[in-house]
């Protein structure tokens, strides 16, 4: 404790030593925030790269000075910029006496312009021989130490910025994200396709299983949703004439957070006039071939150690027949809704009072098949039960003309032979809202427009969704989707919020937390009841190190924990917190969980004790807080 305040003061008298080194800039009439511009000849990557041309002639080039190295009459630092650093020799004789003063009080992470010639250092390192040095802009914070870095996962995604200043892998991947889209754009482009921009305040957010955001238009004194998809306006367009459309576009769902979910994310959709979902298998394959060549230079990509190859052909294979090869049971003989329950319940699946036939087929098939779906491959053919906008199978209507595309045991797309029967159309939103009656709050409601729009007639369409963060995800081998989104969606800090976003880099990363008025505050009683104490020691709680924990499929409520007790072997545990926190925020925290309970199944996964929280009313509602200890406590040590 004594130490963390002895830091705290050195970082405050640090910060209080740059400002009192602007204020006498200014005091000098040397402000370097009334600098507008700037004239910068080159990168740091293009003096590198064309070192032969430039050798000694003058560039200029700007950036945040990331070191410095003062040597009595001569000193070295290095200047990042876009593309990279580059070092500069900055001395007495070339740049002037008081510019040489003044380039010595310069502090790391300033913004500086550096202009001079090119040179290659007796060690053998480009440089740039400065003759002028141009403070742009003053640092007034402390960027984290060089060694360290800016390691903490929820500080990164809180700061991006200083996260994009320290960890140059981070500032590639979004550079490569950006490529991704362009390329994609290339792509579609050249094949004819429109891009087109639809409306994300709608009345009615439909085309796709998701509870909207929910707000209120005062102009208009009417509720309006955040759109969940892009689907039902871009048909609209199919309609209108506009044969080949597509929008690369955020779309919000109010579900959870986890490494592949973010409530607001991008969707791409098109959709294709006069072709099937045949015809979006091929574009599907061809796109993700051009994008990984363009980009990457090779078809051949590499995600968490595991390659996949986007130069073969797609693996094609029907819903049926996956659940038939991985889990062993053949769904064309299933007829009735009884059997596929009774099949359900041998093979420890849960499932709903409301779910029919195909609901638990698809149910199957999370279960046993999509984790084996590594290389990329395309499941076909999907029930109706859970694919509301689709064309029928001509020789078997209990199944659509439906595919998503899998890598990495991940859906990647999802496409249709779109439906374009506005009688069959409405049916199957009259059976989403006999859904939504039933609680289901992702189910669609009856949109009365688009089955207008169909009434006008949409010629036979094929129609596809990508998402784009998954596909960056997979390109630049980013572990989880907020890697792949520069500001993604994290739990406010409370009332300290500002203060813990301003905090210093070099101080410890924790915000404060928020206090609470005790008088609001209600607890639940004692009990009364004694229990001796051979009875209470048998609860096993233990110290255990959180190693992963994200959102469990389907449940808003559900986190999963894998856990490290101490025994070597990984612990899973479910946890109904996730109104409280956020996965990425638990990753590497301590706990306190009872490891001796027997098992029990949760939305079909094995839940292996408990962890402990603290439970209370505050002002009316339910509030909690997950039992964290001092990470120097090992995992496994017992409590007594």
């Amino acid at each position: 404790m004594a130490e963390q305040k002895k830091q705290e003061q050195d970082v405050n008298q640090l910060l209080k030593v740059r400002r009192e080194k602007l204020a006498e800039l200014q005091k000098n009439g040397q402000n370097p925030f009334e600098i507008t511009k700037y004239d910068v000849t080159h990168h740091s990557e293009d003096i590198r790269e064309q070192f032969e041309e430039l050798e000694g002639k003058t560039v200029s080039v700007a950036g945040r000075m990331m070191s410095k190295r003062v040597m009595g009459k001569a000193s070295f630092c290095h200047v990042q910029d876009l593309r990279g650093q580059i070092q500069s020799y900055v001395a007495r004789d070339s740049v002037g006496e008081e510019p040489y003063k003044a380039f010595k009080k310069l502090d790391v992470g300033d913004i500086i312009g550096i202009k001079g010639e090119v040179f290659r250092t007796k060690t053998g390192e480009i440089s740039i021989h400065a003759s002028e040095v141009t403070l742009l802009s003053k640092s007034l914070q402390i960027l984290p130490e060089k060694y360290h870095g800016l390691t903490n996962t929820d500080l990164r995604y809180r700061q991006r910025y200083v996260d994009l200043i320290m960890n140059p892998e981070v500032k590639d991947t979004f550079i490569k994200r950006s490529r991704i889209l362009s390329s994609i754009r290339k792509y579609l482009d050249g094949q004819g396709f429109m891009e087109v921009e639809t409306p994300m305040l709608v009345a009615n957010a439909g085309g796709a299983a998701a509870r909207p955001f929910e707000t209120h238009f005062n102009a208009l004194d009417e509720d309006f949703k955040l759109r969940i998809s892009l689907e039902l306006y871009l048909k609209r367009l199919i309609v209108g004439g506009l044969e080949r459309g597509y929008e690369i576009g955020r779309v919000f769902r109010n579900e959870g957070l986890d490494t592949r979910h973010n409530p607001e994310f991008t969707l791409m959709e098109l959709y294709q006039a006069y072709t099937d979902y045949n015809g979006m298998m091929d574009l599907t394959e061809n796109l993700y071939r051009h994008v990984a060549q363009d980009v990457l230079g090779t078809t051949k990509i590499v995600y968490n150690g595991v390659e996949m190859d986007l130069g073969k052909p797609f693996e094609r294979i029907t819903m049926v027949d996956a659940v038939k090869k991985y889990s062993g049971v053949d769904w064309n003989e299933v007829t009735t809704l009884e059997q596929a329950r009774e099949l359900a319940k041998e093979h420890h699946i849960e499932y709903e009072e409301r779910h029919k036939k195909g609901d638990i087929l698809n149910l199957f098939f999370e279960e046993f098949v999509e984790e084996h779906l590594v290389q990329p491959t395309f499941v076909m053919d999907h029930p109706i039960e859970i694919s509301p906008l689709t064309k029928k199978k001509p020789e078997n209507p209990e199944y659509v003309e439906r595919f998503e595309f899998f890598m990495n045991g991940w859906e990647m797309a999802n496409a249709y032979s779109e439906l374009n029967d506005p009688i069959d159309q409405r049916e199957r939103f009259k059976a989403q809202e006999e859904q939504l009656a039933q609680g289901d709050e992702e189910a669609n409601t009856t949109d009365e427009d688009f089955l207008n729009a169909l009434e006008i007639g949409m010629p036979p369409t094929g129609g596809i969704g990508f998402g784009i963060d998954r596909m960056c995800m997979l390109l630049t081998d980013s572990a989880a989707i907020r890697d792949v989104l520069l500001f993604p969606t994290m739990k406010s800090q409370g009332a300290a919020k500002n203060a813990a976003n301003n905090a210093s880099q070099s101080a410890p990363a924790m915000a404060k937390a928020t206090k609470l008025d005790l008088s609001k505050v209600k607890i639940e009683p004692l009990f009364e009841d004694m229990i001796d104490f051979d009875t209470f020691s048998k609860s096993d709680f233990r110290a255990v190190k959180v190693k992963a924990c994200e959102a469990v499929p389907k449940s808003k409520k559900l986190l999963k924990f894998v856990l490290d007790d101490g025994s070597g072997k990984d612990r899973v545990i479910l946890s109904g917190i996730h109104e409280y926190y956020e996965p990425e925020e638990l990753v590497g925290k301590t706990c306190i969980a009872i490891t001796n309970l027997p098992a029990r199944k949760m939305m079909g996964i094995d839940s292996e004790g408990m962890l402990i929280s603290a439970v209370y009313e505050y002002d009316g509602r339910e509030g909690l807080n997950l039992l964290m200890v001092d990470d120097d406590i090992p995992a496994g040590a017992k409590l007594y």
